[in-house]
């Protein structure tokens, strides 16, 4: 998940926008509770990466896989998806089939931390296979080691060899795994809707409506009551996010103050 989940957001949102512009009222409300029932999904996908970077160490450290080349090939396999599916059935970030996921010991493929390990546990042996040799190595990960010692080498498959030049290209630059998708998702809220006349998200909700029943905010937009539940999980999920990030940065301006201590005394 990365900015794809931003666009999306931002499509859907001028699509519905497009489709209720006769009415400004319930432009808003349509708008705002189809960007709600999407950014649940992006929540659930936030608690699924926000911890994938340091999956990728430990697996890089356990297995002895370098870690840029790890993240490579979750980036080209499924963009850091963990639920993603391929066609031919692959699943999970680092695209596992079945099979292999079993033999590697991976009882659920779309757990990214078991995935990933699985993965990574799949890449080290082809290393050790192929004595090192990355292209090797990522050419088995591909089309399988079967048809690395049918054709000696690099099988000629057109999309096995774009393969191994996406991801050595991707593993020579700087690979990041997806962690702040709710900071997008709170800009869009506090944004103003596309087809209204200055309402924001956040302006469309405010009011404490019946339970049950719909409500209306202070700018005359009607909304749900699910609606209105469906706001404030976003919004407390948007402060444990900030105050998490705030107590991150605290720890460590007090380790660089330490650090700065010591280098004084010496």
């Amino acid at each position: 998940m990365d900015n794809r989940i931003l666009s999306d957001y931002t499509s859907q949102i001028s699509a519905k926008s497009r489709a209720n512009s006769t009415s400004t009222g319930s432009t808003a409300s349509s708008v705002f509770s189809g960007l709600l029932q999407n950014a649940v999904g992006a929540m659930d996908s936030q608690k699924k990466n926000s911890s994938m970077e340091d999956i990728f160490r430990t697996a890089s450290e356990k297995y002895n896989v370098p870690l840029n080349l790890l993240k490579a090939v979750a980036k080209v396999e499924s963009g850091f998806d963990a639920d993603a599916v391929s066609s031919c059935g692959a699943q999970g970030v680092m695209q596992l089939m079945p099979g292999t996921a079993a033999s590697l010991g991976v009882q659920n493929s779309f757990d990214a931390e078991q995935n990933i390990m699985g993965g990574a546990k799949y890449l080290s042996q082809m290393l050790d296979r192929y004595n090192g040799d990355a292209k090797l190595a990522l050419a088995a990960y591909n089309a399988g080691s079967g048809n690395v010692a049918k054709y000696g080498g690099v099988p000629p498959f057109k999309e096995t060899q774009a393969y191994i030049s996406k991801v050595l290209d991707a593993a020579g630059g700087d690979v990041s795994a997806p962690t702040d998708q709710l900071s997008e998702l709170s800009s869009l809220l506090t944004g103003t809707l596309p087809g209204t006349s200055g309402l924001t998200g956040l302006s469309a909700l405010t009011g404490f409506p019946a339970t049950g029943a719909a409500g209306t905010g202070t700018s005359g937009t009607s909304y749900t009551y699910d609606d209105y539940l469906t706001f404030l999980q976003l919004y407390i999920a948007q402060m444990q996010m900030n105050t998490t990030q705030m107590m991150s940065s605290d720890i460590s301006g007090l380790s660089s103050s330490d650090t700065d201590s010591s280098m004084s005394l010496l």
